[in-house]
């Protein structure tokens, strides 16, 4: 079963960690960057409520992320 996780624009301490720091080379600034881990908080899958609509974030055995609705 998956963790339910819901985010919103409003600022979280726990994600503060993770962000990409305003010092960066611009081109790593371009927006708020999350670890994933820091999401998936060791699960396999999370759900994410975003504008009213539910999506799904699921890491793979490879490695890699994958975002359904």
């Amino acid at each position: 079963m998956s963790a339910s996780l819901a985010l919103s624009s409003q600022p979280s301490s726990r994600f503060f960690a993770a962000a990409v720091p305003m010092d960066a080379p611009p081109q790593r600034r371009e927006g708020l960057a999350v670890d994933s881990s820091a999401l998936l908080q060791g699960q396999k899958a999370v759900t994410i409520l975003h504008n009213g609509a539910i999506y799904r974030l699921q890491a793979t055995k490879l490695g890699k992320l994958i975002l359904t609705k």
